[in-house]
């Protein structure tokens, strides 16, 4: 039986707004961290403390409100002087916090939290009594795939020196008020572990306050509380402002219908003199208009500020730094980009992965980067921006860099590709040996890294947002790693080419330009046919063999396309130009190779075609040899 009955909605309510009070508060720790004489860093944490408090105590949760208590009194005694903020002391907050996360993780399964672990609030009284422990310790990390290698690290393009700006965390209490929209089940996700850290039930392993977490009586297995942290948040926040507008358009397209509805009548009656013709024209074309607008503001609901995702990491850094014995500052940039909800979602574990890479793997431990040269501070940069219909993201570090000469001895070593595939690749293809599976160059297995995988977990989970990721890297200077999305996943450009009078839609963001396709000039490379573009020798492949279709006709013309890892040239017999998508997913049938459908202005029903897949099947058969000379093209 619930211990909520009744106040479902009031809880979830509850939970969503002492998430992002408390994921604020993790990131003004991170930033007292740094100064710790800030007075007002200290009232905004309080203030965020005691509204989490004043909730967990209407809703009845007198664990949480112990918890907190204890915390707030923590930070009093921190504001007034009492005491001096320590590595030690800060230790010992951010298990608290941590501990009052668990407890949103009960409380989201709709029961009374658990006392708190035991050493926890021994800490916080020893604390509060003056008489911190000793031996008090950062949660270990242990992420649930390790990162890539011990290669990682920045450019030196100018544009990185806004690593070192000072960028600090934490939510606009000026924007717009805003409306929580729920669909017809919205199941509250519980905290994610700050760290990513699960803990398998086998394990011994204990936590720096005596028993684990996931020892708590009556707590949930960590197995089923990472079932429940995989369900999607099926809520989603606008700014009141918005549905303003949505509504505002609803109600003049209500009347433009009620305007075509007359005009109707009044030609049905025979009215059809120039003036009623030219009435409907007008009507017809502020609809369109409206539509459009409509469209737009509806589309901008599911747009967030990916600051949201943001506001986690400075907390994730800080602690896996502590762990290691590194000084890192993550500075975040572009916080109020906007990005479609749903690819927020995805894109938060493929950023937990480059960020612990970064602070793992790019940078160096403090002794290493004063011996070079380098301040023992090191910076790791998060950074989101729009550029046209795309949204960039860019995770860079000022560490050790990466040796493409070094990867990709290790790729050869691992026997994940041959010596003579190694020498055809040129730095960029080298650099991205590390999205292969089982790629690593770390010697020894550890609680974070090691294992080869994780780096192309990042590579698929970005594909499938139609997205690229780019490597850049300098040995001694550090290493970029640029994401590019498009802003939404609910309309995508796409070209229109035409098989025949079939037509199919093409990804733009794959396209990089149209040309024509001479026979002349196909040469013949290992049995395969090539064109060469401005020195690029690139393998031609027809659309009609990746369909399967029977090729009738030699391709007229070629579509440039670059995958994140290949380019070829797609032939087609001609094209019916460009257009913006909405795409409907097929849920009960979807042919291979096919990433959903559209409808054209003339009801003409179109498939959107996934290249990446469609390579992927030819890749198998008779096109292998093709296809392993388009991954090193």
């Amino acid at each position: 039986m619930s211990d909520f009955s009744g106040m479902e909605d009031l809880l979830q309510d509850f939970l969503q707004e002492a998430h992002d009070l408390l994921s604020d508060v993790d990131n003004k720790l991170v930033d007292l961290e740094k100064t710790p004489d800030d007075k007002g860093l200290l009232n905004d944490i309080f203030r965020g403390f005691h509204t989490v408090k004043g909730g967990a105590g209407f809703l009845n949760a007198t664990e949480l409100v112990t918890l907190c208590h204890l915390t707030e009194n923590l930070f009093d005694r921190l504001r007034n002087g009492e005491l001096e903020l320590t590595p030690e002391l800060m230790d010992v907050i951010m298990a608290a916090t941590k501990g009052v996360r668990d407890m949103f993780g009960e409380l989201g399964q709709m029961v009374q939290p658990q006392p708190a672990d035991s050493g926890i609030i021994a800490a916080l009284q020893g604390a509060l009594s003056g008489e911190l422990p000793g031996a008090v310790a950062v949660q270990p990390v242990k992420p649930e795939a390790g990162p890539m290698n011990s290669d990682q690290g920045s450019s030196d393009e100018p544009d990185w020196s806004v690593l070192h700006a000072a960028v600090t965390g934490g939510a606009d209490q000026s924007k717009e008020p805003e409306v929580i929209v729920r669909g017809e089940v919205a199941p509250v996700q519980p905290a994610k572990e700050p760290v990513g850290a699960v803990t398998a039930p086998s394990e011994t392993a204990q936590s720096p306050f005596g028993r684990r977490s996931t020892d708590r009586p009556g707590g949930a297995p960590a197995t089923a509380r990472r079932a429940e942290e995989r369900v999607r948040e099926n809520t989603i926040r606008v700014d009141t402002s918005r549905l303003d507008q949505v509504l505002n358009l609803s109600g003049e397209i209500g009347l433009t219908k009620n305007r075509l509805t007359s005009l109707r009548a009044d030609i049905l009656a025979g009215k059809n003199d120039a003036d009623t013709l030219h009435a409907l024209d007008q009507a017809v074309s502020q609809l369109d208009l409206l539509v459009s607008d409509l469209q737009n503001s509806v589309m901008k609901t599911r747009m967030q500020p990916i600051g949201r995702l943001f506001q986690k990491y400075p907390r994730i850094a800080r602690d896996l730094a502590r762990q290691l014995g590194k000084d890192v500052e993550l500075v975040l940039a572009g916080e109020e980009t906007e990005v479609d909800k749903t690819m927020i979602e995805d894109l938060a574990d493929p950023l937990i992965h480059l960020i612990r890479n970064a602070v793992d793997h790019g940078v160096e431990m403090p002794a290493e980067r004063q011996a070079s040269g380098k301040s023992v501070k090191s910076l790791v940069r998060l950074e989101a921006r729009q550029e046209g219909d795309h949204i960039v993201l860019i995770i860079a570090d000022d560490g050790r860099g990466m040796s493409a000469e070094r990867i990709r001895a290790k790729a050869v070593d691992k026997g994940l590709i041959s010596e003579e595939e190694a020498n055809t690749l040129d730095e960029r293809q080298s650099l991205n040996l590390i999205f292969l599976p089982g790629f690593s160059t770390k010697t020894e297995i550890s609680d974070v890294s090691g294992r080869g995988v994780g780096m192309d977990v990042v590579k698929t989970n970005i594909q499938k947002l139609n997205g690229s990721i780019e490597i850049r890297s300098e040995p001694g200077k550090g290493s970029v790693f640029l994401i590019s999305l498009p802003l939404t996943l609910a309309i995508l450009p796409v070209l229109l080419v035409l098989l025949g009078d079939q037509p199919f839609a093409l990804p733009l963001s794959l396209v990089r330009e149209i040309l024509p396709i001479e026979q002349g000039r196909i040469q013949e490379v290992g049995g395969k046919e090539t064109l060469v573009v401005r020195g690029e020798v690139l393998p031609v492949i027809s659309l009609a063999r990746l369909l399967g279709w029977p090729l009738e006709r030699y391709p007229e013309y070629g579509v440039l396309m670059q995958t994140a890892e290949r380019s070829f040239i797609l032939g087609v017999d001609s094209f019916a130009g460009r257009d913006d998508a909405v795409i409907k997913s097929l849920e009960d049938f979807r042919p291979k190779g096919v990433a959903g459908v559209t409808t054209l202005s003339n009801g003409q029903i179109v498939l959107i075609l996934d290249m990446k897949e469609l390579l992927a099947d030819i890749g198998q058969h008779s096109d292998m040899g093709s296809m392993r000379m388009l991954d090193f093209a």
